[in-house]
C-alpha cells in the first residue's frame, strides 16, 4: 500500500513541478524581459496586475498540491520497494527548498513591496530597478529547482 502512494505521490510531483518549472522559464525568457523595456510606471503596474492575477485557483493547485505531494515524497519513499528513494527524496527537497521556500521567502515579500510603492514616483522608479535585478535572480533559482526537482524525481522513479 506504501508504494502504491509513493508511486503517486511521485507521479504527481513529477507533473506538478514540471508544470512549476515552465511557469518559471516563462518569466525567465519572456515575461520579464518584457515588463523591463516597459517605462517604470507600467511595468510596475503590469507586474503587480501579474501578482493579483496569478493567485487563481488552478495556479495555487499546482504550487501548493506539488509541495504537498513532494512531502507525500519525503514521507513514503523511505518505506516503500520502489527503490530510487534518494533520488526522489533529493528531488523533493530540491523544489521544497529552491522554489517553494524561496517564493515565500524573497519573491512574495518583493512583490508585496512593489504593490506598497507608488508607481508613478521616483522611488518607485528606483524600487523597480532593483526589483528588477532581484526577482529575476531568485526566479532562475526557482526555474533551475524546478526543472532539477523533475529530474530527479523522475530518474528516481525509473531506478
Amino acid at each position: 500500500m506504501i508504494g502504491k502512494i509513493s508511486q503517486l505521490a511521485t507521479i504527481i510531483s513529477i507533473a506538478g513541478v514540471a508544470l512549476n518549472a515552465g511557469l518559471f522559464f516563462a518569466f525567465d525568457t519572456a515575461v520579464m524581459k518584457a515588463l523591463r523595456e516597459q517605462p517604470a510606471p507600467q511595468g510596475i503596474t503590469t507586474m503587480n496586475s501579474i501578482n493579483v492575477q496569478i493567485l487563481n485557483p488552478v495556479f495555487l493547485l499546482v504550487f501548493t498540491g506539488s509541495a504537498l505531494t513532494c512531502v507525500a515524497v519525503l514521507v513514503t519513499a523511505p518505506f516503500d520497494d520502489l527503490g530510487g528513494t534518494a533520488l526522489r527524496v533529493a528531488g523533493a527537497v530540491v523544489f521544497l527548498a529552491g522554489t517553494i521556500l524561496v517564493t515565500a521567502a524573497v519573491n512574495v515579500p518583493m512583490n508585496n513591496a512593489l504593490a506598497a510603492v507608488d508607481a508613478a514616483s521616483a522611488e518607485g522608479a528606483a524600487y523597480w530597478q532593483t526589483y528588477l535585478s532581484r526577482w529575476v535572480g531568485w526566479n532562475h533559482v526557482r526555474t533551475v529547482s524546478s526543472l532539477a526537482g523533475v529530474v530527479l524525481l523522475a530518474l528516481g522513479l525509473r531506478r
